[in-house]
């Protein structure tokens, strides 16, 4: 998987083992796996505890690194009787904003004293390297107390001018919200949560927020309003009012993105949406107008604000993403129908350029 800088390798049952370069899977040239096999190779990298978990749960989150090589996340589980598994590289090095084409905006983020900031897009579209990338660059430029709580822990830091502490749940505290619990006692400046993934977590991260802690967390959410509403819902009914007020008060930016494959095949590239919380954003929130939400974006480009479409636009106007990979991202059809005019007016399509031809 290294060697053909893959990002994922899938390990099952009568199949041979595939690995997935670019976000296409590719099967490698070897016979397909039996049970024993996939058993043995899903054992090699576990510990007699982590056995005995899986054994015990019949599924098994982890992660182990492999020295001079990288570190990988893993989910182990059952399916149909055999033992599978799934392995995701992660870089030992932590790449900066520059090499990731993070816009400067996304600095300003990092600045950020308090609040809620998420990092949200669908499984596989980078969220955990753009946030290695964040949480670098408050490690190194703000001399503060930092707490990541992960399951499992992906990157690894060191302590710069911050004071980095990383807490793995099932190792290092029992869950996502005890573990929060526990950092709102260890007076953190900055709190990482791996993913806001129940009710629990999110009134906690929320209470953390409100109180004066910056707090930086994901979500396998598409767009800033889905992520919204997604918060909101997780609540019941009576509850719900309470919960956009503490939205509007605590939450900063969302930043979501998704990978497209580059024009050239040589790797991935971002689409990223970028919306800050102003007082326009707030009272949509509040006043349960989130639907709203993408208009306000649009509107907001004086304070850095960033639609999807926009970057979708921008990378096929600049030939790093042809039309036919952005075009099923495209939320607004009349935007999406502009850029289709311009786009073919410019590179006409390949078939229609060859019965021009002489």
């Amino acid at each position: 998987m290294t060697e053909m800088g893959g990002t994922d390798l899938h390990v099952t049952t009568n199949s041979a083992p595939q690995i997935r370069v670019d976000g296409k899977l590719r099967p490698l040239d070897l016979p397909p796996l039996s049970a024993v096999e996939t058993k043995q190779l899903a054992y090699s990298v576990l510990t007699d505890a982590q056995k005995h978990r899986f054994e015990e749960n019949l599924e098994l989150d982890f992660s182990f690194g492999i020295k001079g090589l990288a570190r990988f996340r893993a989910n182990v589980f059952m399916q149909r009787g055999a033992v599978a598994a799934a392995y995701r590289t992660i870089p030992y090095e932590i790449r900066g904003f520059k090499d990731l084409g993070l816009p400067p905006v996304v600095a300003s983020i990092c600045d950020k004293p308090r609040g809620l900031v998420l990092v949200t897009g669908p499984t596989g579209s980078g969220k955990s390297t753009t946030l290695a990338a964040m949480l670098d660059k408050i490690n190194s430029e703000r001399h503060e107390h930092m707490i990541t709580i992960e399951d499992p822990i992906e990157f690894v830091f060191e302590s710069k001018n911050a004071v980095f502490e990383q807490r793995e749940v099932g190792t290092d505290t029992r869950s996502y919200s005890r573990g929060l619990r526990g950092a709102l006692r260890q007076m953190p400046h900055v709190i990482f949560v791996g993913e806001m993934r129940d009710l629990t977590s999110m009134a906690i991260a929320l209470s953390a927020a409100e109180t004066g802690n910056l707090v930086i967390s994901t979500m396998a959410t598409q767009s800033a309003a889905q992520t919204v509403t997604r918060i909101i819902d997780s609540f019941p009914p009576h509850q719900q009012s309470q919960i956009r007020s503490q939205l509007a008060l605590t939450l900063r930016a969302v930043v979501s993105q998704i990978l497209l494959t580059r024009a050239d095949g040589q790797g991935r590239v971002a689409a990223r949406e970028i919306m800050f919380v102003n007082q326009a954003v707030a009272n949509l929130i509040r006043e349960d107008k989130v639907h709203q939400v993408p208009n306000a974006i649009a509107m907001g480009m004086r304070e850095d604000m960033l639609a999807l479409d926009d970057s979708l636009a921008d990378l096929v106007d600049r030939g790093t993403v042809t039309f036919e990979t952005a075009y099923p991202h495209f939320e607004d059809v009349e935007k999406r129908a502009a850029l289709q005019k311009r786009y073919y007016r410019v590179a006409a399509i390949p078939e229609a350029a060859a019965r021009r031809a002489p």
